[in-house]
């Protein structure tokens, strides 16, 4: 079982079931709310447990075609989680996962709004210029 949280333990979280392998994504808004590229695993709702929400707050993601909504912690600052509603999964930033997860990088997402300041490593991991409906950002 996956657990991990926040900075500060203002949310915990444990994850019952697989965690997806992790996706990077270079979108200008996941830019905004991590600092840079963002990294996420995920997994099915049904098999996330919130064991510490003291700190957990939710806003809108203002240019989500997915309608998601973000979750932080309000104590700390960390990004934690990105919520579609329609979607069966919801994305965890993999930064906040404890210990060694023994997860890998699948791919890159929204290449075409990389950050002029880097270089997409030649990782020879599939490009995609934006997410499709049937696939996970």
């Amino acid at each position: 079982m996956a657990t991990g949280g926040c900075l500060c333990g203002g949310v915990r979280y444990e994850i019952g079931g697989p965690l997806r392998d992790v996706l990077i994504c270079h979108c200008e808004e996941c830019r905004r709310w991590h600092g840079h590229v963002s990294a996420s695993a995920a997994a099915r709702k049904e098999d996330v447990a919130l064991l510490e929400t003291r700190g957990l707050k939710w806003i809108q993601s203002p240019r989500s075609d997915a309608r998601a909504r973000r979750g932080f912690c309000s104590e700390c600052g960390s990004s934690l989680f990105w919520d579609p509603p329609a979607r069966e999964t919801i994305s965890i930033a993999a930064g906040t996962l404890d210990g060694a997860t023994g997860l890998r990088v699948l791919s890159h997402w929204f290449v075409s709004q990389a950050g002029d300041y880097y270089e997409i490593p030649d990782d020879e991991l599939p490009r995609h210029e934006r997410s499709g409906e049937s696939e996970l950002p």
